[in-house]
């Protein structure tokens, strides 16, 4: 039909208009798809868009760097054989690794980048138990998953529902070694040497002291030092008038090692003992020879591997050329969790997802079969391990009390 003029200028106005209308009424729908698929969700309840990231916030840098670079490393392998299988849920997974540099506002800093800016599904992290506790606080306020690998202060999952962790807690750990000083080193006198800027050190000193009275053991001295300290002859003095038959430094190796060359050099020569903090290649390094006899709390032995650790200790050498410690098999371990969770899920869905963390039992790990409590803590024995002469070896395996 042959318009007017008056009813071709109508229409050409009309187009006019509605072109624009069309337009933003396309770019609403988008931002509706947007925003209801969930920012930080690749899968967002449809196809896969790109590969899933798992961030972690670590110290890479700092006093405490070998622990940031064992855990780093312990996640690669994680994220290394499960591309190989061919990512998961059809995905490749991409891990994005940020330097806290052991400082508390960098952790907080690192872990609201890692959520905001590289959209990670869940973020594993950290070692320190201070850093968690500022990183696990921003992970809960934004409802995106934390699995600290190696934090053993109780406090941290107590921050909300969305933090976890693969490592056993201080009340056990401070139990372990308690009871293997009472019944298999039988001592009775015990001195304790601890971190007061540190709250792993504090709630590890904390928990030792009441299993080790409990027992019906002695505390006969406790003195203190602060993280970054080098000169311990005053407290190591003090303790040594006390005549304690073992000093517990419930420390990290930074300070450790130097604290046993000081101790010595005093005539302080009883057994030290230690928790998790001290599993540093660099502990030996600092301490040399007046490290040697002591004993220390542990997630594993190198030399008493399960299968499933042998499986982890030898993909681990083959990638660094170099031994696993156990901050390494905590990072697998925390990073298999999380997979192993996105796969049940079917999804990167925060709450799913955190779903689904919550519901992990039995799940074949490096360092145990890992099932989580109510508590999204796991119950699992310890390891106590003695630093021998050229290695760490196997001492005893201390059930959960």
């Amino acid at each position: 039909m042959r318009l007017t003029a008056r009813a071709r200028i109508t229409a050409l106005r009309t187009g006019r208009l509605l072109l624009p209308l069309l337009a933003l009424a396309m770019l609403s729908l988008g931002a509706c798809k947007d925003k209801g698929g969930k920012s930080n969700d690749p899968q967002g309840g449809g196809a896969p868009k790109g590969p899933i990231v798992i961030g972690a916030f670590l110290s890479m840098t700092g006093a405490t760097a070998t622990f940031g670079q064992s855990t780093s490393r312990g996640i690669q392998v994680a994220i290394d054989e499960a591309n190989e299988r061919g990512g998961v849920l059809g995905q490749k997974v991409e891990l994005v690794v940020l330097d806290d540099q052991g400082r508390a506002e960098e952790a907080g800093t690192a872990v609201t980048r890692l959520i905001d800016v590289n959209k990670a599904v869940a973020v594993v992290g950290e070692v320190a138990s201070t850093l968690s506790l500022v990183g696990g606080r921003i992970a809960q306020r934004r409802q995106v998953p934390m699995v600290s690998p190696s934090s053993t202060n109780t406090q941290v999952t107590q921050i909300g529902d969305y933090v976890f962790r693969v490592c056993f807690l201080d009340p056990f750990q401070g139990y372990a070694m308690a009871k293997f000083a009472h019944d298999k080193l039988k001592l009775t006198k015990v001195a304790i040497l601890k971190d007061v800027r540190n709250d792993y050190s504090i709630g590890l000193s904390d928990a030792f002291k009441q299993a080790f009275t409990k027992l019906g053991g002695t505390i006969v001295a406790e003195e203190s030092y602060g993280a970054g300290d080098t000169e311990f002859s005053a407290q190591l003095t003090k303790i040594k008038a006390t005549s304690p038959d073992g000093l517990y430094v419930p420390g990290y190796y930074t300070e450790v090692g130097g604290i046993s060359r000081q101790a010595r050099r005093l005539g302080l020569k009883v057994p030290m003992m230690g928790g998790d903090g001290w599993e540093s290649p660099e502990l030996r390094k600092i301490g040399g020879p007046d490290i040697v006899g002591s004993y220390y709390t542990n997630h594993f032995a190198v030399d008493q591997p399960t299968p499933r650790a042998t499986q982890f200790i030898n993909a681990f050498r083959a990638k660094y050329n170099e031994p696993a410690p156990a901050m390494a098999a905590l990072g697998y371990d925390a990073t298999l969790a999380v997979l192993d969770a996105v796969r049940r899920a079917g999804t990167t869905e925060p709450k799913a997802l955190r779903d689904a963390l919550a519901q992990t039992k039995e799940l074949d790990a490096v360092t145990g079969k890992l099932t989580l409590d109510a508590n999204r803590n796991p119950v699992k024995p310890a390891v106590v391990v003695r630093i021998g002469e050229t290695a760490e070896v196997f001492e005893a395996s201390i059930p959960p009390e």
